[in-house]
């Protein structure tokens, strides 16, 4: 049983299979069909819905996400908007007034998703003003695809929608709708909720009994990665463990040394809390997909697919990150450096679990520089992915740590070329021997994104890019920026 609001009204959906997505439940058996299937992996936003979720004060607050690969039994306690509930009789909401006037449509396909991220953007702006700048923008709707207009059209919409009047949607003048959307999140009594092969644990002791039961069980947070499996791969998911409802899970804890975060903590909570101590890392998940993505997505799902070309275990190994294992068998701790062991291969056993990340502060002297390189510069995939960490000390480098995705099976650091920069000068001759080792002891893979050579001398011009950079800020007359243009390089 999956228990939500639908547009306002309260819907009550039985005999849902663990592996139905929310696009699935909206089109064959709620008769919703505004939102469509484009890509069918989170690629387009044409399945674009909001989800409203109660924040500390009970207000429903709205993200926008990708219904084709969001687990439909995640709608329980929570009010789901689509297109179909924008308008108001005749009248438009000024998402969709501002799309017909700037003439934002063109075949219509991709229309409703576009749609559902402006209304997201407008009732993020409703709640916290503030510029639309385009960095705004560009974060909004970089999860929408669009072959037809061109997105001159769809940014001029998203530019207006403030200028016309409010026009909210009937199921937003109910007053009692987000108390009872609270009523429905109340904690559960008994078993898990859940029901067949789809349960859904409330706090740790509940998933580590349940882990010891179902071992084989597959765990799913925000689903991003692991619902390809079915859309693509077309494998049935039928034995699932939803943690997205384990409160230890979405801790995030302090300490003098630096931070626990849970593993259920989503990228987009995650990001702002990165922009004092790595600047560069919170730069960098503004190109992690896109805000679909990053809304449901979660740092230990991220970590746990083991994806040679996953964004953020780079910057993790970089960083000398630890993790936190949990499971019937209790807990322990082992370096992120030591959790990869080959291709999708990891340290966990099968009835373990990742609980929690540990990231550690920097010290004043650490610098930090991330570099991805993919075909699009928005909603893509990683080609390369670069992490450079270090420290310099009289006029040499310590600490060095350089660690890459897509140039081996595994995301990884490179120690041979740590170990020709370590203690030396940041000058031609280290950096050049740092690049020969480089090329010797990493052995990238070929794929769509890039063969095996583009990679070793993308990654090999990384490193010649952070040489120039050191350069060019220990020397006030090179700005930075006549060493390398790029929109998002740090």
């Amino acid at each position: 049983m999956i228990d939500f609001y639908l547009n306002g009204r309260r819907q009550r959906c039985s005999d849902v299979s663990a592996d139905t997505s929310i696009l699935e439940l909206l089109r064959t058996t709620l008769g919703q069909t505004g939102t469509k299937e484009g890509c069918a992996s989170g690629d387009c936003g044409a399945c674009t819905v909001a989800i409203g979720e109660p924040d500390a004060s009970g207000e429903l607050v709205y993200h926008n996400a990708n219904a084709c690969i969001t687990p439909a039994h995640q709608l329980e306690g929570c009010h789901l908007v689509t297109v179909e509930g924008l308008a108001r009789g005749e009248r438009l909401h000024p998402a969709q007034a501002a799309m017909v006037d700037c003439h934002g449509s063109q075949c219509g396909f991709c229309t409703p998703g576009i749609v559902m991220s402006l209304f997201t953007l407008y009732e993020n702006q409703r709640r916290q003003p503030a510029p639309l700048t385009q960095e705004r923008l560009e974060e909004a709707l970089g999860g929408n695809l669009c072959r037809c207009t061109g997105y001159r059209p769809i940014r001029d919409a998203a530019l207006a929608m403030s200028d016309y009047p409010a026009a909210d949607p009937a199921w937003a003048e109910d007053p009692m709708l987000a108390s009872n959307v609270v009523w429905l999140r109340r904690p559960a009594e008994g078993a898990p909720a859940g029901s067949g092969h789809y349960v859904a644990p409330q706090d740790l002791a509940a998933l580590r009994a349940l882990k010891a039961r179902r071992p084989g069980a597959r765990l799913v947070a925000g689903g991003t990665d692991l619902w390809l499996e079915t859309t693509q791969q077309l494998k049935p998911l039928d034995d699932i463990i939803d943690v997205r409802q384990v409160a230890e899970l979405h801790a995030l804890d302090e300490t003098a040394e630096g931070w626990w975060i849970g593993a259920a903590v989503t990228l987009a909570r995650l990001t702002p809390l990165l922009a004092e101590p790595y600047p560069a890392f919170e730069h960098l998940m503004h190109r992690f997909a896109s805000s679909q993505i990053r809304n449901r997505a979660t740092l230990g799902g991220n970590i746990a697919n083991a994806s040679p070309i996953g964004d953020t275990p780079p910057v993790l190994l970089a960083l000398d990150a630890r993790l936190r294992l949990d499971g019937p068998r209790g807990e322990r701790e082992l370096p992120l450096a030591d959790f990869f062991l080959d291709y999708r291969r990891t340290a966990l056993a099968e009835d373990e679990f990742i609980a929690a990340i540990f990231l550690p502060r920097p010290s004043a002297e650490q610098n930090l520089k991330v570099w991805k390189l993919s075909k699009r510069r928005e909603d893509d995939i990683s080609a390369v992915l670069a992490a450079f960490a270090w420290r310099l000390e009289h006029g040499v480098m310590r600490d060095v740590h350089l660690a890459f995705g897509g140039m081996a099976a595994i995301p990884r650091r490179a120690p041979a070329a740590e170990a020709a920069l370590e203690g030396r000068a940041p000058d031609a001759e280290a950096f050049a021997a740092a690049r020969a080792a480089l090329g010797e002891e990493l052995s990238p893979m070929s794929d769509v994104r890039g063969s095996a050579e583009y990679r070793r001398l993308a990654a090999g011009n990384l490193l010649e890019r952070l040489r120039l950079m050191i350069a060019a800020d220990a020397d006030n007359n090179i700005p930075a920026t006549k060493v390398t243009l790029d929109a998002y390089a740090h």
